[in-house]
């Protein structure tokens, strides 16, 4: 009888193995929680529930993306801020929630080094220069010439003040020694509706959204923002190419509360990288057009250092307030 008892006793011991560990982990945690502060369907969004399917798949458990919009994503954010160590969240987010809006709102809400914790960066993505195809002409430089003998036409449009295309379109203003006027849209289809029908001459957005319309002939991207060139856009040239010696582009990453066990983070950040080797993976982000990206939670850390040192600059230059 103490025989059998005793192997009875090995016989839990090797099911409860460390193979199995991350299983019952995940089976008494419930399900994974992703929080997009942004609506359904952006590319955010679809960025979130590519990942979300296969994750749930790797971690045995089930992975659930919540949409929770307002305050232009801070609401969100501030509610991950105070979440306790138990609570299995992660929210999805961009530049313009970590590093913009910390940078132009007295009071944010939170601070994101010290509030958050980076999981993994999954993508990234660049932006794009547009024109009306009114305006006469087909390359950066002409544009540039164009604008300095008609100053009255450097009207740059973004699809909203305090966005990441409207911080590049000052970059782009400065590095061009162009006086633009930028002019702030309520979203990217007014922008592009105004670009198209010829009342606004220049644009910028991501390349994801200004590609449809371009491919269609009803406007003309010059320039986008990579370090080389669109494998969606090969036809044009990167700024670099164009004559501008600038290189911006935007990102999407998951981030933890604070309160979540740095072990939890990096095994979470792993089984992500993992999920973003995946080929399937990868070629769901290249069919929504967007750039995937495998980092852990150390290498998105040191993005996010690097993305920083940029983009404040910039940012606090502007004077911008929102």
């Amino acid at each position: 009888m103490l025989r059998r008892n005793f192997a009875y006793a090995a016989l839990a011991s090797v099911l409860v193995s460390p193979l199995t560990v991350p299983n019952a982990f995940a089976q008494a945690e419930g399900p994974l929680r992703f929080v997009v502060p942004y609506a359904p369907g952006g590319s955010s969004d679809r960025a979130a529930r590519i990942v979300a399917d296969k994750l749930g798949a790797k971690l045995g458990q089930t992975v659930i993306v919540e949409n929770k919009t307002g305050a232009g994503g801070r609401l969100a954010a501030q509610q991950l801020k105070g979440l306790a160590a138990n609570q299995n969240v992660l929210m999805l987010a961009n530049p313009a929630l970590v590093v913009v809006a910390p940078l132009v709102f007295k009071d944010a809400g939170y601070d994101p080094e010290k509030d958050f914790q980076p999981v993994s960066q999954i993508s990234d993505y660049e932006f794009g220069l547009a024109v009306s195809t009114a305006v006469p002409v087909k390359e950066l430089s002409h544009l540039l010439a164009w604008l300095r003998a008609n100053p009255d036409k450097a009207n740059f449009g973004v699809p909203a003040t305090g966005s990441l295309p409207h911080f590049f379109a000052l970059m782009t203003s400065e590095k061009a020694k162009v006086n633009g006027q930028v002019v702030g849209y309520r979203g990217s289809a007014p922008l592009i509706s105004d670009l198209i029908g010829g009342q606004l001459p220049v644009a910028f957005d991501t390349l994801d959204t200004l590609l449809p319309q371009s491919e269609g002939g009803k406007l003309r991207i010059l320039a986008t923002s990579g370090a080389k060139r669109s494998p969606f856009s090969k036809t044009v040239p990167t700024y670099k190419e164009a004559g501008l010696d600038l290189v911006a582009t935007g990102w999407n990453a998951l981030f933890a509360p604070a309160s979540m066990p740095r072990e939890k983070v990096e095994r979470l950040g792993n089984a992500i990288r993992d999920v973003m080797l995946d080929p399937d993976t990868q070629q769901k982000f290249v069919d929504a057009k967007m750039t995937p990206v495998s980092s852990t939670s150390a290498q998105t850390t040191a993005m996010l250092k690097a993305y920083r040192a940029q983009w404040a600059p910039v940012v606090q230059k502007s004077g911008y307030q929102p």
